[in-house]
């Protein structure tokens, strides 16, 4: 049913927000006759006049006055999954499938059990044996032919499911009474995050192999997963670290009252609710380090963005550059929106508590 005060409400709205001046109505006529004007050139660039096709005369016969998704078309293979041999592409196909199952799945409070972190290991452990192959009539493929969005994905799964434990030890490590515990984990935190990730991969690929002891084959895809996590265990440190230091003191004395011991008091009081506090924080560190494995490509390996560099690599199609990098930005857009989405909801959800007044919470 629709409300009769919403309309007279939404005039008076307009009027005194873009139409209060005669200056101000100028504007808004003026802003809206441009946006009008660009969304149908943006529109007749991408769709209306576009080729869809792959066909390169079609696409060389625009001179660029409009889009040629031909190139994508024609590529999205090598984009999305790199120099994997092409026969064997159901693999990453099946394997990113399962990781973003098993997503999904765990982005469902209620199915947050013990028994997730078991389905986790075997969704990991099949996506590795997917990808790599050797058994079962798969044929073994190296990781150095890893590429494109399975790779990005692994990246990302690994290094948030390993540097969150990580961050957290690090956190308390840092609100830590032991003076030892304290500086080594404030050690440990200024030293990464005055480093560049592009450093700290390079060290990784070029550096761990001169020290790691002989025989042990840590091949170029595990060091830059451990780089990775350790590079983010340090800026999701800080992030529960503000989450900890929020909460108040009456936290920590309800749960000593109750006889609590430290370990019991942290993981059954103080880090449920410190998580709460910094979701917003937490989603921003994983949406940046999804963004951050397009850094790999520099130690040659190719994700996502890398994938598409291949793709450019074909001289006829190199002039479709922006097409190609606009579907990938696609991608990442998809992909960062909904994790946007989710975080906005699962804190509606869990932070009732967080929204009450700080005195109420103590």
């Amino acid at each position: 049913m629709n409300d009769p005060l919403a309309a007279p409400a939404r005039a008076g709205w307009l009027r005194r927000n873009l139409f209060a001046t005669p200056l101000s109505a100028f504007g808004t006529v003026l802003l809206g006759a441009f946006g009008v004007w660009a969304a149908a050139r943006a529109f007749h660039w991408a769709v209306g006049g576009a080729v869809f096709r792959a066909d390169e005369a079609a696409c060389l016969a625009l001179d660029h006055r409009a889009a040629c998704w031909g190139f994508v078309a024609e590529k999205h293979r090598l984009i999305l999954f790199g120099r994997y041999p092409y026969a064997e592409q159901w693999r990453p196909l099946a394997a990113t499938a399962l990781v973003l199952a098993m997503l999904l799945a765990t982005a469902w409070p209620r199915l947050w059990r013990r028994w997730i972190v078991s389905a986790w290991a075997l969704v990991m452990a099949a996506f590795l044996f997917l990808m790599g192959g050797g058994a079962l009539g798969l044929r073994r493929v190296e990781t150095g032919e890893w590429g494109g969005l399975p790779l990005t994905v692994l990246l990302t799964a690994v290094a948030m499911t390993a540097s969150i434990p990580l961050g957290v030890l690090l956190a308390l490590a840092r609100r830590s009474p032991l003076p030892l515990a304290r500086t080594l984990a404030s050690g440990y935190v200024e030293l990464v995050r005055g480093v560049p990730l592009i450093t700290v991969l390079f060290v990784a690929s070029f550096v761990f192999p001169l020290v790691l002891p002989q025989g042990l084959g840590l091949g170029a895809l595990g060091r830059v997963c451990i780089a990775m996590t350790l590079f983010q265990a340090a800026y999701l440190a800080e992030v529960v670290r503000g989450g900890l230091q929020a909460l108040p003191r009456g936290q920590h004395e309800a749960a000593a009252s109750l006889g609590l011991g430290y370990w019991q008091t942290q993981r059954r009081v103080i880090l449920p609710q410190a998580l709460v506090l910094v979701i917003p924080s937490f989603v921003n560190s994983l949406l940046s380090m999804f963004m951050d494995t397009s850094l790999v490509t520099v130690v040659s390996m190719y994700d996502l963005t890398g994938s598409l560099r291949l793709a450019l690599g074909d001289p006829r199609w190199r002039s479709f550059f922006l097409e190609g990098y606009l579907f990938v930005a696609a991608v990442y857009f998809v992909a960062c929106l909904a994790l946007s989405r989710y975080s906005q909801w699962l804190e509606r959800r869990l932070g009732g508590w967080a929204r009450r007044p700080r005195e109420a919470r103590a």
